[in-house]
């Protein structure tokens, strides 16, 4: 645990994560990376940090995008069975994919035209909510401040991976939070 930073995913299993349709989309390689490769479905953080339920933190993730891929990030969402999740913020993982909101959209809220990264090259995604403020940095670099205005929407809950449909193929690993103080 380097300064507060709390490992969400061990490289070995999906321990601690839930999915309910199209659970084949999502598969631990033997590199111990996470593949989201499949059918339209979600990959719900269910673990013990925290009780799975986040306010204020720091989420990192190392992803790797393959050309044409989309994905995504949710934060203060809750696990549910099917379709896209409806609560919560997506922060777009899209390097190339048709879709022009790129890596680091707070997706339909404050989106980003330009990919801050590449595919088939590891990135650090790193997603600051603190207060009504979500920060996005790619690399370490700031993509994305977004404010919510509405008090009753920024809440809490849990993250979320997205497997966004049968032609992108993402990687996941050394996914992390470091929780804040409210």
């Amino acid at each position: 645990k380097k300064k507060g930073w709390i490992p969400l995913f061990d490289g070995k299993s999906l321990d601690n994560w839930k999915v309910g349709e199209h659970s084949g989309t999502f598969t631990v390689t033997k590199e111990g990376t996470i593949m989201v490769f499949g059918e339209r479905a979600h990959l719900f953080y269910d673990g013990p940090v925290m009780d799975h339920n986040f306010r204020n933190f720091e989420f990192k993730a190392k992803v790797m995008t393959t050309p044409g891929a989309n994905s995504g990030i949710y934060v203060h969402t809750t696990y549910q069975e099917e379709g896209w999740p409806s609560t919560g913020y997506e922060i777009q993982v899209n390097n190339s994919h048709t879709d022009w909101r790129r890596t680091g959209s707070v997706y339909a809220l404050q989106d980003v035209k330009e990919a801050p990264a590449k595919d088939n090259e590891w990135y650090t995604q790193h997603i600051i909510v603190q207060g009504n403020k979500i920060t996005v940095k790619v690399n370490d670099k700031i993509i994305n401040e977004y404010t919510e205005t509405n008090p009753a929407k920024i809440t809490t809950g849990t993250f979320a991976l997205q497997g966004h449909d049968p032609k992108s193929k993402v990687f996941y690993k050394d996914i992390m939070v470091k929780p804040l103080p409210d």
